[in-house]
């Protein structure tokens, strides 16, 4: 309930809060759901990570017209911050990423992170009342612990002994921890694509962040005496908040509310609006935005921060070992934008140079693309898509 009446809120258009009747008809329904609508086939694999976390993979063995195919190759979507696997199926079949390489012949897996809606599970710890012990993880953990649990289940389902990745934002920062903390994985991957690759971030232009970034360590002292681990838990205040501003038809702060997180775009058709209000925001810690901020902060790719008598006990070291990126030695491609708030040029352009197989890299030609349009722009099929789709035939 609370999330429908956050898309209603959050989309606001060019006047009142629209009905459900003006509404996208795909608006409410979660993946499951909005998959079998257009009669895709869905499943839903549950793996236990070796820190207890219950992780929901969904996967689209399938596409429409090439059930009777076998050997498809695996390949591995994995979602942003604040996201979940319903960032890739959001856009419908024809503009759906999922959905596009499931008729290509792949066989899609969307695994969903610890702490996000289809992953707030542990097998002894609960998110509300073992708040502070649940949400004790950042990205880190996401990238070496979950993605590679995730990795070892599919390719044992499948039999294959590699797979495709592609990951939008976080979902590049945890592939890149993964393959430079546990670099026996690259040997796993056939190809990874980073869409906004988040790695270096001293070049970022997303003002919030640049505020918040030096307040980082005070803020999440002060969140955790008052009990706050989760990011933005208390949804009822936030429906409040928002629904102060939208009563009032202030459609602009509505949409500034909403993309002040996720990035300001030019792209998006606000008929899609309501369909990505419903899969955002999914979840999180708030000890990953805390991580981030160290990144914006240091200008280096590094482990958690937690100050110098506990990185001694962590770490053996009184500050964090950086990743290191020359162990990550799998094909890597690049796509990147002019206008991305999240991922600099500059800071891709130190990524690319220190990777040992960077194979592609784009510049997305709209000087105008921002980091939320890898994902909803109009026009991705012929703006991007193809170039994706070209890359995984020659690997």
């Amino acid at each position: 309930m609370y999330r429908f009446a956050f898309v209603l809120l959050c989309v606001a258009a060019s006047s009142a809060v629209p009905t459900t009747k003006d509404l996208h008809p795909d608006t409410g329904l979660n993946v499951i759901e909005l998959v079998e609508k257009y009669e895709y086939p869905i499943e839903i694999h549950s793996v236990t990570t070796k820190d207890g976390y219950i992780l929901d993979l969904h996967r689209i063995p399938h596409g429409l017209n090439n059930a009777e195919e076998t050997d498809k190759p695996a390949i591995l979507l994995m979602h942003c911050l604040l996201c979940s696997s319903g960032i890739w199926v959001a856009m419908g079949p024809e503009n759906g990423l999922a959905f596009i390489l499931a008729d290509l012949g792949y066989d899609v897996w969307m695994p969903n992170a610890r702490g996000t809606t289809y992953s707030k599970k542990h097998t002894t710890l609960d998110p509300d009342e073992d708040k502070k012990d649940f949400w004790d993880f950042s990205w880190h953990e996401i990238g070496s612990i979950d993605v590679a649990t995730s990795i070892d289940y599919i390719l044992e389902t499948t039999g294959q002994d590699s797979l495709y990745h592609i990951g939008h934002s976080q979902g590049t920062t945890s592939f890149y921890v993964l393959a430079a903390d546990r670099p026996e994985y690259n040997d796993k991957i056939r190809l990874h694509i980073s869409l906004a690759p988040v790695v270096y971030m001293s070049h970022l232009d997303n003002i919030l962040l640049q505020w918040l970034a030096p307040y980082a360590d005070s803020i999440e002292t002060i969140a955790h005496i008052i009990g706050m681990y989760e990011f933005l838990p208390n949804m009822e205040t936030i429906l409040e908040i928002l629904g102060d501003v939208c009563h009032n038809s202030l459609s602009e702060q509505c949409n500034n509310i909403f993309f002040q997180i996720f990035g300001t775009s030019e792209n998006i058709d606000e008929w899609m609006m309501p369909v990505i209000a419903t899969h955002l925001p999914a979840g999180a810690s708030l000890k990953q935005f805390v991580h981030y901020a160290q990144e914006i902060e240091t200008g280096k790719f590094s482990k958690f921060d937690y100050g110098l008598v506990q990185n001694l006990v962590e770490y053996g070291h009184v500050s964090p070992p950086s990743y290191d990126i020359s162990k990550i030695t799998c094909p890597i491609a690049l796509f990147y934008a002019t206008s991305d708030s999240m991922a600099a040029i500059e800071d891709v352009d130190q990524l690319s140079g220190e990777l040992p197989n960077l194979v592609y890299k784009y510049l997305m030609p709209d000087e105008s693309f921002n980091h939320i349009d890898f994902l909803f722009a109009e026009g991705l099929v012929d703006n991007m898509y193809k170039r994706i789709i070209s890359l995984l035939s020659k690997y």
